[in-house]
């Protein structure tokens, strides 16, 4: 098994270590992927920047996007490991050393049930760690130093699992692990998002800011955080989504709903799409709206 360790900031781990949230952004201030072997469910470990020489956590892999800085506050929060999108602009800056205008672009590593090691845990970089690794390097549990390492995690994983401090992991990967694995509210954003090619699934659009990931059935009655039970849509369109006045039926058609003239005598734009197929739709079956929850929606929250 091949895994990533990737080097980051005290503070960034700490920050999070007393939050233990269920998912993380290990953001990066370059929109650029760290590692072309990861997939969904591969360990990514934390180490901390010289002179803390130690590996101190970690988490599994879900989905390498380069976004909008604004976007990732959205979408994680507090989850960033810092305390405002203000506060991130300002990490962002130092790390590039550069005056930053606008939203800067930043990669995005989502990371599902990340785990933090009390201090007495931490474990020295193996000893073929270079001094001058910056962003950090892969392991493979075929070879020795990989082996070793994991082992020295594995077994500290195991306590956290024990003392209900982190959710367990089963050892599964890409595209199962998105299927069975608890993921977060942000990793479900990221994922619809990247999913419908960054276009709203009824009118196409592609202006990034005003594009929103939609639970069809929402996680609050029991609705997964995962593709199939999300549509990317428009914001006023998400809004009109989950108030029932619009709904996709199971032959992904969009239905608008009587309600909106009566009740506010317009909505003209709207029914424009009525009766229309979506536009956008993902590539892989397996990410496309569950017909099961499309018939949840259309019974349960659509205003006929």
């Amino acid at each position: 098994m091949k895994f990533w360790v990737g080097v980051t900031d005290k503070n960034w781990f700490e920050f999070l270590r007393v939050r233990r949230p269920d998912e993380v952004n290990f953001w990066q201030p370059t929109p650029l992927p760290v590692a072309a072997f990861l997939e969904p469910g591969v360990p990514f470990l934390f180490k901390l920047h010289s002179p803390h020489n130690f590996i101190v956590g970690g988490g599994f892999f879900v989905r390498f996007s380069a976004l909008p800085a604004l976007l990732a506050w959205e979408a994680f929060g507090e989850k960033n490991g810092v305390s405002d999108y203000q506060a991130l602009k300002y990490r962002i800056q130092q790390f590039r050393n550069a005056e930053i205008r606008g939203d800067p672009e930043i990669g995005c590593n989502v990371l599902n049930a990340p785990f933090f090691f009390a201090d007495k845990d931490w474990i020295p970089v193996p000893e073929d760690w270079a001094r001058n690794i910056v962003r950090g390097k892969t392991y493979d549990t075929a070879e020795n130093a990989g082996l070793k390492l994991w082992n020295h995690v594995e077994g500290r994983l195991g306590h956290l699992v024990q003392a209900g401090m982190v959710a367990g992991h089963a050892a599964r990967y890409g595209a199962e692990y998105l299927a069975r694995a608890r993921l977060g509210q942000g990793a479900f954003r990221i994922l619809v998002t990247d999913a419908y090619q960054r276009r709203c699934a009824v009118t196409g659009e592609r202006t990034l800011p005003v594009l929103e990931a939609a639970h069809i059935k929402p996680y609050a009655d029991t609705g997964p955080h995962v593709v199939s039970n999300g549509l990317l849509l428009r914001s006023d369109l998400h809004t009109l989504f989950d108030r029932g006045y619009l709904t996709v039926t199971e032959e992904l058609r969009v239905e608008v709903s009587r309600r909106i003239k009566e009740e506010f005598e317009n909505g003209h734009d709207y029914y424009a799409h009525h009766g229309h197929r979506l536009v956008v739709m993902p590539e892989s079956p397996a990410e496309r709206p569950a017909l099961d929850l499309l018939r949840w929606h259309n019974q349960t929250v659509f205003l006929d």
